[in-house]
């Protein structure tokens, strides 16, 4: 599918903060370009953003009801009360999960601290009432309730009936009346004046712990070991990669690679990621997707046991299990996502249509959501993906180009059973009987709604650069803008009339990838375009392209230079 690629524009007032800052730092102007695009725009905020420091982390008191949650943890440490942790079942409430499970641990008895992660599907998001049964079942007084809670006000206040108290950690948004908890902790609340608000769930337990530490005199190098389970949750859970979030995953990063826990080590074995050279992009398509694999195929509590444990063993086994649970994910996702392009290939009115809505008899409730992304790589239009089991019909939406997903399914609200979710994606049920008039009031909403630019994939590119100016200092700069992630967008770049240099050539076991050494008469620069090998006929046939791509560094028989990772290709028709 055609891809419309977006060049960002510089105001008049860009392009003279992008000369002086480049005389100032004695870069190029392409290199001060990517500085002011980020709001970069004196030496000394770029030297803060390119060198992080844990000092820039806000004071956690800062966030409303932290004393109180801080107030309540103490008491319940101090009289020996059981704490259940509970948490989602995805990366950010597993990490989450690990994370206070481990740090409570270290501040009192562990046999006092108990974990809980609802399954996916006889409970469902959030808390359950099974949960805050067991929690009752097993003497725990006390629950703190991670990347969820923000909208369980009657669980809240059945379990207070129990005589459980809650600690709420979320970063949701809040629905029109907050839970009767002891305290909630989420930055999205209206009357919250904490300055970050886009804080994963994984990263609001770790302001709690900060707030313990300081009001307990505790030293913040006790923290140091939690941080890579808050940069695997801000990877995996897609927040923006600034602020208190750069941070943290910067530092997160930096123990994955230099000290990682036994369970995490043998995570980054079964994923084939390189010793000491983790990268964000890792976190985001090999170890988030094994982590979530545990809550979509088996339990969620599975996770947690691997990043929990101090067990050689134990790591070995469950990193083994977890890394087999992926496979069998991946069998699934493939297997669906055949079976649902067959579907709408069978169907007359599919290209005509504004919206994809297909459902299969007991597919796999916990890989509709990721089949729905790759029906968007197809027929890129909002997309809704459903299972009928058990005599109900539930699946998973996924949206494009920031059309609000969740308030088309609003509009048919009154055909649902429950609903939930956000402007990108959400998840459904409703009765058999009511599907074909919900695909009908869908399609007719998004048709009348959608926005002609949101039916069509968007590239957003950097700059137009040529070859030459790709050079140490260039890449020095790009690399040093690390952690990419939403907000901090990984750069794209244009160049112009390129043409085939000497070494293009299809490669991959059918020739479907394209490997590129080409020039635009400024340099020289190699590639590798995945499911492009179509081209290498036309540029061996002297024709030109427009080539937009990522940079990245490529090592090759102990060699490391840089190559293109191509996004996308334009030929050049000659008039």
């Amino acid at each position: 599918m055609n891809s419309r690629w977006e060049i960002r524009k510089l105001s008049q007032s860009q392009q003279a903060l992008i000369k002086s800052l480049a005389q100032e730092l004695h870069i190029s102007e392409i290199s001060a370009g990517m500085l002011v695009r980020r709001g970069l725009t004196t030496a000394a905020a770029a030297s803060s953003f390119v060198h992080p420091d844990l000092k820039q982390l806000h004071d956690p008191f800062l966030m409303k009801d932290m004393n109180e949650a801080v107030f309540r943890l103490q008491a319940a440490i101090q009289s020996n009360e059981r704490i259940l942790i509970y948490g989602d079942y995805d990366v950010d409430g597993t990490t989450a999960v690990a994370l206070t499970y481990t740090f409570l641990c270290s501040v009192t008895d562990q046999s006092h601290i108990d974990y809980y992660i609802p399954d996916r599907y006889t409970e469902g998001y959030g808390v359950s009432f099974k949960g805050i049964d067991y929690a009752v079942q097993t003497g725990c007084t006390l629950i703190v309730a991670l990347d969820c809670g923000i909208r369980s006000t009657q669980e809240v206040e059945y379990a207070k009936q129990q005589g459980v108290d809650f600690i709420i950690c979320d970063h949701h948004l809040p629905g029109t009346k907050i839970p009767d908890a002891v305290a909630v902790l989420d930055a999205k609340r209206e009357d919250c004046n904490y300055p970050f608000k886009e804080l994963c769930g994984c990263g609001v337990g770790f302001k709690l712990a900060q707030a313990y530490c300081l009001k307990n005199n505790i030293s913040f190098d006790n923290l140091h070991p939690l941080l890579p389970l808050v940069a695997m949750a801000i990877a995996s859970d897609i927040v923006p990669v600034v602020g208190e979030n750069r941070i943290l995953v910067y530092y997160g990063i930096r123990g994955l690679n230099n000290n990682p826990s036994i369970g995490i080590q043998k995570l980054l074995g079964v994923a084939s990621v390189e010793e000491g050279k983790l990268t964000v992009n890792d976190l985001v398509y090999k170890i988030g997707p094994r982590i979530n694999a545990c809550g979509r195929i088996r339990s969620g509590r599975d996770a947690v046991r691997l990043l929990i444990t101090d067990n050689e063993d134990e790591a070995l086994e469950m990193s083994e299990e977890i890394n087999h649970q992926n496979e069998i994910r991946k069998g699934l996702d493939q297997q669906i996502t055949n079976e649902a392009l067959q579907l709408l290939e069978a169907d007359p009115e599919n290209l005509q249509k504004a919206t994809t809505v297909v459902c299969g008899e007991n597919w796999h409730k916990g890989v509709v959501g990721i089949v729905a992304s790759r029906l968007i790589d197809s027929y890129y239009r909002p997309t809704i993906v459903l299972t009928l089991t058990d005599g109900m019909i539930s699946g998973s939406a996924r949206s494009v180009g920031g059309f609000d997903i969740y308030s088309a399914i609003d509009s048919c609200s009154d055909l649902l059973t429950n609903f939930g979710g956000h402007i990108f994606a959400a998840g459904l049920s409703m009765k058999p009987e009511n599907l074909p008039e919900f695909k009908q009031r869908f399609e007719n909403y998004v048709s009348q709604h959608i926005l002609s630019e949101q039916r069509q994939p968007v590239i957003q590119v950097e700059a137009e650069i040529n070859f030459s100016d790709i050079t140490n200092q260039f890449f020095n700069i790009l690399r040093h803008l690390e952690p990419f992630g939403p907000g901090n967008p990984r750069p794209i770049f244009v160049t112009r009339n390129v043409c085939n240099y000497r070494y293009t050539r299809r490669v991959g076991k059918q020739g479907e990838h394209l490997r590129l050494d080409v020039t635009d008469q400024t340099g020289v620069m190699q590639g590798i375009a995945f499911g492009k090998g179509e081209y290498a006929n036309h540029l061996m046939n002297g024709e030109n392209l427009d080539i937009c791509y990522e940079l990245q560094q490529n090592t090759f028989n102990g060699q490391t230079t840089l190559q293109m990772l191509v996004q996308d290709l334009r030929l050049i028709h000659k008039t």
